[in-house]
C-alpha cells in the first residue's frame, strides 16, 4: 500500500482526466510500482513537486548492523589478557595480533572498494559476506590450539570487519549528500554503542563478577569466541533480508574500465590522500594506545576483567553523544574546525596519562578522551567524501581505511617493543607524538571550505 500511495502522490495532478490516470496506475504491474519506489526515494522526474528527502531507515539500519559488528570487534580487545595467559604470549606477540588484524583489514579494502563502486546495487550481499567472515573468524579463534592458528582467525575477523566499511560508508555518502557528516557520525555512533556494550558484557562473562560479588565462575574465552559468532551470522542474514535496496540511488553497475578511470583520478586527489593520512594517524593512536592500556590495567594495576571492561567501555561511551553532535556541527561550520579541535584535545589528554596513570583520575581521563577518540573519524571521512566525485564513494572509503591499515599494522608492533622496554609510559609518549603530528596536519591539509 505504501508503494502505491507514494507512486500516486508523485503523478501530476490532472483533474479533467482523473479516470484515465486511475486506469493507467492500476494497469501498472506491481513490479513496476515497487521499482519506482526505493526506500522512500521519489524518482519521478515528471513531477513539478520538490523531491522529498530520502528516508533515514537505511542509515539507522546500517548503523545498528555496524554496532553489532563492533560488539564482536570490541570483544577481542577485552579477551586479550585471557588469551595472553592461556597461550603464554609476550608483548610483541600481542602487538602482532593487532598488526595481523590491521594488515588483513587493509587488504580487504581493495576488493571492498572495487565491488562497492562496480556493483552498487549489490551492497547488501557484500555486507552479508562481511558478517559471515567475522563470525567464521571468531569460530577459528575459539578453537585455536596455537598462536599461528589464532592469527588466522584474527586476520579473518579483520578482513570481514573492514569489508563492511566501503559499501556502508560509501552508500551513506551517496544517499545523504546534504547530511553526509551526520550520516557518517550516526553510523559510527552505532559502532560506539557496540564498542561500549561489548567490553562490559564480555568483561562480566569472563570474570563472572561485579565488583566483589561473585555471580558465577566465568566463561572461558574460547567458548565466548564461538558464542560471539552467532549474532554476527544473524546480522548478515537480517541485512540481506531487509536492505536489498541499499545502493538504489546509483545509476547502475559500472565497467572495469570506468572503475579504474575514476580510481586513477582518486589517487591523484591530494585532498583525499591527505585525509587518508590523517585518518591513518588517528588509527595508529588507537591501535598503539588502547591495546596496551588494557594490558596495563590488567597486569600492572591488577584490575579484574569486569573493571577492565568498564574502562574500555568508557573510551567509547562519551562518544555515543559527542559523535552525532560533532558530525552535525561539521555540516554547519565546516570540517576543519571540528577535526583540529578534536585532534588537539586528543593530544593533550593522552599526555596527561603520564601524570594521571591510576585511580579515579585515570578513569575520568579515559572518559573525557572518549569524547574525541573515535568521534573524529567520521568527520575525517566526511571531509574526504566532500572531495570525491559521485560514484567513487566506495573506493574513497576503501582508500581512507587502507591508509589506516598500513600505518596501523606497524604501530602495534612498535608499541609492543616500547612497552617491553619502557612500560606503558613509553607507549603514552609514542601515541601522544602521533596525535600531535595529526593535530598539526589537520591545520594545513587541504579541505573543502564550507560555503
Amino acid at each position: 500500500m505504501s508503494a502505491l500511495s507514494n507512486t500516486e502522490s508523485s503523478e501530476p495532478t490532472q483533474p479533467n482526466n482523473s479516470s484515465e490516470n486511475l486506469s493507467a496506475i492500476l494497469d501498472k504491474s506491481e513490479g513496476d510500482i515497487i521499482n519506482n519506489v526505493q526506500d522512500d526515494v521519489v524518482t519521478d522526474k515528471g513531477s513539478d513537486a520538490p523531491e522529498s528527502p530520502p528516508s533515514l531507515g537505511l542509515m539507522y539500519g546500517l548503523s545498528a548492523g555496524h554496532g553489532i559488528k563492533h560488539f564482536g570487534q570490541g570483544a577481542l580487545l577485552v579477551m586479550i589478557p585471557s588469551i595472553r595467559s592461556t597461550l603464554g604470549l609476550g608483548d610483541i606477540a600481542i602487538g602482532g595480533m593487532s598488526s595481523a588484524q590491521s594488515i588483513s583489514s587493509g587488504i580487504a579494502n581493495i576488493p571492498a572498494g572495487i565491488l562497492t563502486d562496480m556493483f552498487r546495487k549489490k551492497i547488501a550481499w557484500i555486507l552479508l559476506v562481511s558478517m559471515l567472515l567475522v563470525g567464521t573468524g571468531y569460530i577459528i579463534i575459539g578453537v585455536s590450539p596455537v598462536y599461528w592458528t589464532l592469527l588466522i582467525g584474527v586476520s579473518i575477523v579483520g578482513f570481514g570487519t573492514s569489508l563492511w566499511h566501503a559499501p556502508a560508508f560509501g552508500t551513506l555518502a551517496a544517499r545523504y549528500p546534504d547530511r553526509r557528516g551526520f550520516a557518517m557520525a550516526a553510523h559510527l555512533t552505532g559502532a560506539q554503542i557496540g564498542n561500549t556494550t561489548s567490553p562490559l558484557v564480555i568483561g562480566f562473562l569472563l570474570a563472572g563478577t561485579i565488583g566483589s560479588w561473585v555471580v558465577f565462575s566465568g566463561v572461558d574465552w574460547r567458548w565466548l569466541a564461538v558464542i560471539i559468532s552467532i549474532p554476527m551470522f544473524m546480522t548478515g542474514f537480517v541485512v540481506i533480508a531487509k536492505f536489498k535496496t541499499a545502493g538504489a540511488e546509483s545509476k547502475g553497475d559500472v565497467s572495469i574500465g570506468e572503475y579504474f578511470s575514476s580510481a586513477k583520478k582518486l589517487l591523484s586527489n591530494r585532498g583525499v590522500l591527505g585525509m587518508a593520512l590523517l585518518g591513518a594517524l588517528r588509527g595508529a593512536i588507537h591501535n598503539s594506545f588502547q591495546v596496551f592500556l588494557v594490558i596495563y590495567m590488567r597486569e600492572e594495576l591488577d584490575y579484574s576483567d569486569t573493571f577492565v571492561g568498564l574502562h574500555v567501555a568508557l573510551i567509547t561511551m562519551a562518544g555515543i553523544l559527542s559523535t552525532p553532535i560533532m558530525g552535525n556541527l561539521s555540516d554547519r561550520i565546516g570540517r576543519r574546525p571540528v577535526i583540529s579541535f578534536a585532534m588537539t584535545s586528543m593530544t593533550i589528554l593522552i599526555f596527561l596519562f603520564l601524570q594521571f596513570d591510576s585511580g579515579l583520575a585515570m578513569t575520568a581521563l579515559i572518559a573525557i578522551l572518549g569524547l574525541f577518540f573515535f568521534s573524529v573519524m567520521p568527520i575525517i571521512n566526511a571531509a574526504a567524501m566532500d572531495m570525491i566525485d559521485k560514484g567513487s564513494e566506495g573506493s574513497g572509503t576503501a582508500l581512507m581505511f587502507s591508509g589506516g591499515a598500513v600505518i596501523g599494522s606497524l604501530t602495534p608492533i612498535a608499541a609492543g617493543f616500547i612497552n617491553q622496554e619502557n612500560g606503558f609510559h613509553g607507549v603514552i609518549i609514542f601515541a601522544g607524538i602521533i596525535a600531535a603530528v595529526g593535530a598539526t596536519l589537520s591545520l594545513i591539509l587541504p579541505m573543502r571550505v564550507k560555503a
